[in-house]
């Protein structure tokens, strides 16, 4: 079951400033947008040196509350994904691994660090098994509301981990949320897009679906040599990766070069999606808005303003599909908190003001406390004309093959998902084909088919140490703030803030509403 205490939010709403708060662009849904965040992410820390802070997503929190937006929301905090769930995909050996190894006791797993692929990048540090399940409890849940139809739009900024593989870490990925959800839609919804806005190629989704046309995947990424003379990680994304049988064509890679500006990059966008949705024509649409494609990204080459990144998320919007809206990369924190905040607000119909409002958290916004920086214009566009015109050239004669969308007879209750994976979508096609067959031998006998083959319910149409801000030790600061906000909800709690919550639907309930008849 899904909660989430109304504390803070009545904290925000009662201290509130009208300067700080949203102005409405469009009619409310509160009722029908879906918001995860869980406070114990607050507590996670990869390693002070380490670039991935997941801190982040409570800066991302805190200014949704002083900014009002929680009043445009269902907030809830999700239920840890359990250790069946994230097996459903991952390998039983890898989570016993993630759930068993700790700093204390990591001695002893020493000859099975490098089979699992940890280590620098991916580090083992203290509540590592609890971090995987807040991120992809939260994602599965995000999933589960779209399919009972309870929420259009559900956001979880803690989820978006795309490099993870099935039996391995990689790129500070270790359970692959995305993953988790789209192969819970795959219950109830024929296709289901999957659109990556991260710096870096999401190798790992591709992977996963590379060989089912149930599942396309659309990256959009940096690509090729370093100025150090290697890859950009994970050296994967060419334009020619383009998914193995079945899913031959449904791997849509748009591989890109440094300093990626705006204009060029919201244009691409916008005309490669366009395409895709005229194509493919998803169920359900799942955007994994990795923040690491801003500008001034310690570890990004591109050159996106907070504006320009969320016009992306505001596109998808406008088609009017079910959007599950995830995080991702990003490591200058404050920009992630910035960029994540302003697309919550356009995904709610609201503008945001420029200040950013008083809280605890301020002081990693100076010197400006905007939030729109200027950070999009530090690096030369090395993208041609001629390069984005030869990329669109090359992705749409890929869409040409998919000569219309997919059909998939489905049944009342959808298969197993721990099937759906891999050679497993292929058998599972083979099936829905010979069951086909055999309706259209006993139409054409005139037999009536005496209910055995079931109306489809679900688909009816073809349709560190950082030095950031004011300097300093990064982990620090955070901590002294973090005291900050604790004296201030311990002050707003003895003057009485309400204690009403909300909840989303029992795992057990979606599923039966998922499966009936």
């Amino acid at each position: 079951m899904s909660t989430y205490s109304a504390r803070d939010t009545h904290k925000a709403s009662s201290q509130a400033d009208s300067r700080y708060r949203y102005t409405s662009t469009g009619p409310q849904r509160k009722n029908r947008i879906s918001y995860f965040y869980d406070d114990d992410v607050s507590t996670i820390h990869y390693g002070k040196r380490h670039p991935m802070k997941p801190q982040r997503m409570t800066l991302t929190h805190e200014l949704v509350l002083h900014y009002g937006l929680h009043e445009r929301l269902e907030m809830y905090e999700p239920r840890m994904a359990t250790e069946e769930e994230l097996k459903q995909f991952h390998v039983a050996d890898y989570i016993d691994f993630l759930r068993t190894v700790t700093p204390d006791n990591i001695n002893a797993f020493k000859d099975t660090l490098s089979r699992f692929n940890v280590g620098d990048d991916c580090p083992i540090f203290h509540d590592l098994y609890k971090f995987c399940r807040i991120s992809a409890g939260g994602s599965i849940e995000a999933a589960r509301r779209i399919n009972v139809g309870s929420s259009d739009i559900a956001i979880n900024w803690s989820g978006g981990l795309h490099h993870a593989k099935k039996i391995e870490a990689s790129g500070f990925c270790y359970v692959n949320d995305i993953v988790l959800a789209i192969m819970e839609l795959l219950r109830c919804h024929a296709r289901v897009l999957y659109i990556d806005i991260d710096v870096h190629h999401g190798d790992g989704v591709q992977d996963a679906f590379a060989k089912t046309d149930r599942v396309m995947t659309v990256s959009f990424h940096r690509f090729g040599p370093t100025s150090d003379g290697g890859e950009f990680f994970p050296g994967t994304g060419a334009i020619d990766e383009v998914g193995h049988g079945r899913g031959k064509y449904y791997s849509v890679n748009v591989p890109l070069k440094a300093g990626m500006d705006d204009a060029t990059y919201v244009a691409l966008f916008k005309d490669v999606m366009n395409k895709v949705m005229e194509v493919y024509r998803p169920g359900a649409v799942v955007i994994q808005c990795g923040a690491d494609s801003l500008g001034c990204d310690r570890l990004g080459t591109f050159c996106l303003s907070i504006e320009g990144h969320g016009q992306c998320v505001e596109y998808m919007k406008t088609f009017d599909v079910p959007l599950i809206v995830l995080g991702g990369g990003g490591y200058t924190v404050r920009n992630v908190a910035r960029c994540w905040a302003n697309e919550t607000a356009l995904l709610v119909n609201a503008k945001l003001p420029n200040a950013i409002p008083p809280h605890a958290f301020l002081d990693f916004y100076g010197p400006d406390f905007k939030l729109h920086p200027r950070i999009h214009d530090q690096l030369r566009n090395e993208n041609t004309p001629e390069d984005l015109t030869r990329i669109r050239a090359a992705i749409f004669e890929q869409l040409r093959y998919i000569i219309h969308a997919p059909s998939v007879q489905m049944h009342h209750v959808p298969p197993s998902i721990d099937a759906m994976t891999e050679d497993g979508w292929a058998a599972q096609r083979e099936r829905q084909l010979e069951l086909q067959a055999d309706l259209d031998a006993k139409a054409r006998l005139g037999m009536h088919n005496g209910g055995k083959y079931a109306e489809n319910d679900y688909y009816r149409d073809e349709a560190d140490h950082d030095e950031e801000g004011g300097g300093g030790d990064d982990f620090a600061r955070w901590a002294r703030a973090q005291a900050a906000a604790a004296a201030a909800a311990a002050g707003s709690s003895s003057s009485g803030a309400g204690t009403s919550s909300s909840s989303a639907p029992d795992a057990m309930d979606v599923d039966k509403a998922a499966g009936a008849s």
